[in-house]
């Protein structure tokens, strides 16, 4: 519906637009078609996957069974190999066998600043397995994991060989002084 007062604008538009003729069209467009959505996500993770798999690069969180294992970021995987081989003589140990949760984390504190200020790199803490411990849980293995990898002397630690302590011991890897 056209109200009175658009007659003037309609008149002028024509005025102003010339002399124009329909355009004859027989086509008509193709429906859109619509594109399968494609999932971003999980392509972009299957591609990291696919990436980790090819390099050749050392995960720092890598724990596997009992076995404890971390390395700060950008130690060479060459280090780290012959560090978990047992390469590096160990200097100096710590026995933590039938201490407390307090009394172990100050001495694993003195042992690692004493052994630090002795310029040694590379040392034995011996948590045990908790065999004589309630549940059989070790106990002290989780607590040396947790302090060890919150000291910044502490480049790497690996549970130690079976001759040395086994999944009872952990060598520690220390900054130079």
């Amino acid at each position: 519906m056209s109200k009175p007062d658009d007659e003037p604008m309609k008149e002028l538009f024509r005025q102003a637009i010339g002399d124009v003729r329909p355009l004859k069209q027989d086509k008509v467009a193709p429906p859109k078609q619509r594109r399968k959505p494609v999932p971003q996500q999980s392509l972009r993770d299957q591609q990291a996957v696919v990436e980790s798999l090819l390099v050749d690069e050392f995960d720092p969180e890598l724990e596997t069974g009992e076995e404890l294992l971390f390395a700060q970021p950008g130690l060479p995987h060459s280090v780290l190999h012959k560090f978990r081989r047992g390469h590096f003589l160990v200097e100096a140990e710590l026995d933590l066998h039938g201490r407390i949760v307090p009394e172990a984390r100050a001495l694993v504190n003195d042992f690692l600043r004493q052994a630090r200020n002795s310029g040694r790199r590379c040392v034995r803490i011996i948590h045990g397995k908790g065999l004589s411990s309630a549940g059989k849980i070790p106990v002290l293995k989780g607590k040396v994991n947790v302090w060890l990898r919150r000291k910044q002397e502490v480049l790497a630690f690996c549970s130690a060989r079976p001759v040395d302590g086994g999944t009872g011991a952990v060598y520690v890897l220390l900054k130079r002084h």
